[in-house]
């Protein structure tokens, strides 16, 4: 497996992003994550979604390490300042979630409570079951676990035909498209950065065509274990859903419905957000998971 590193110089002088890197080698792949707040403060796991990177969180960290929590943010492999397979085929469900879980062990660490969007609830909740140990508490915001029993929204269909077949995959412009705000220009630079030509593009390519859209999907199988785990779950899980998501619009009232431990949380409707709502409400995101830590610990 070819992989690709993208240059230091990439990232440097980034806006709202000043965050010393960190490296874990996961099977000869080299992961990033930023790690802010004290050590021995309880974790807070930000897994980002598809095209972005821990960049996303930017607004969230500072906010959640002032209230005492340790940030812990990752850039998924073929995203960020992880290593890029270079290769389309090199990418699988599965292979994402060894990789995620393998970076999670050798980083040992516990009494995690995820928080998780797009395909960081793709990872993140198939996490939690599978090392339901580590896991304390969940917040899912905008994301879901599918298993290809049910058809995909005309939406997504769209977006897989789109990152499939373009010639021109413009991930700041997609990212822009995604929120309410406006994104400035430095903004858009922040998610150009780790992709300095197409070839460093093929996880962010591959991650839509991943998703189960059908029964017998290779990832359904398991995905369908971490539902039967799910639905034991009795940890505190909120969901902080924004209003103007097409992608994962009504997935939050299935986890309300389906997990224990949702019952009688105080789930949120964050208002005038998009899709990356870590953008449009970054700061409000953080005040709800720091709150809802407080309050289940």
């Amino acid at each position: 497996m070819r992989v690709l590193r993208t240059p230091d110089h990439r990232f440097a002088g980034l806006s709202g992003y000043p965050f010393a890197p960190r490296y874990t080698d996961v099977e000869g792949v080299r992961i990033h994550h930023v790690d802010e707040g004290a050590r021995d403060a309880p974790v807070v796991l930000l897994l980002h979604g598809e095209p972005t990177w821990s960049y996303l969180y930017r607004h969230m960290i500072p906010v959640l390490a002032a209230r005492g929590l340790r940030a812990v943010a990752p850039d998924l492999p073929g995203f960020g300042r992880s290593d890029k397979p270079a290769a389309r085929e090199d990418y699988s469900y599965a292979r994402m979630v060894a990789w995620m879980r393998a970076w999670l062990d050798a980083n040992a660490l516990r009494d995690i409570t995820l928080v998780c969007q797009d395909w960081g609830a793709l990872i993140g909740l198939r996490l939690a079951a599978e090392c339901d140990e580590r896991v304390a508490r969940v917040v899912v915001a905008n994301g879901a676990l599918p298993t290809g029993d049910r058809a995909p929204r005309p939406v997504f269909r769209a977006w897989q035909a789109f990152a499939r077949a373009t010639p021109w995959f413009p991930i700041g412009l997609i990212v822009r498209l995604g929120c309410r705000t406006w994104l400035d220009d430095d903004v858009i630079a922040g998610y150009r950065a780790p992709f300095p030509g197409d070839a460093y593009r093929q996880g962010a390519r591959a991650l839509p065509q991943l998703v189960p859209t059908r029964p017998d999907d290779p990832a359904s199988a398991a995905n369908r274990a971490a539902w039967e785990h799910l639905r034991q779950w009795r940890k505190p899980f909120l969901t902080a859903f924004s209003d103007g998501d097409p992608v994962f619009r009504g997935a939050d009232r299935i986890f309300q419905r389906t997990v224990p431990g949702a019952r009688d949380q105080p789930h949120v409707t964050i208002r005038e957000a998009g899709h990356f709502l870590q953008e449009d409400a970054g700061p409000e995101l953080a005040r709800v998971v720091a709150d809802f830590i407080a309050r289940t610990r």
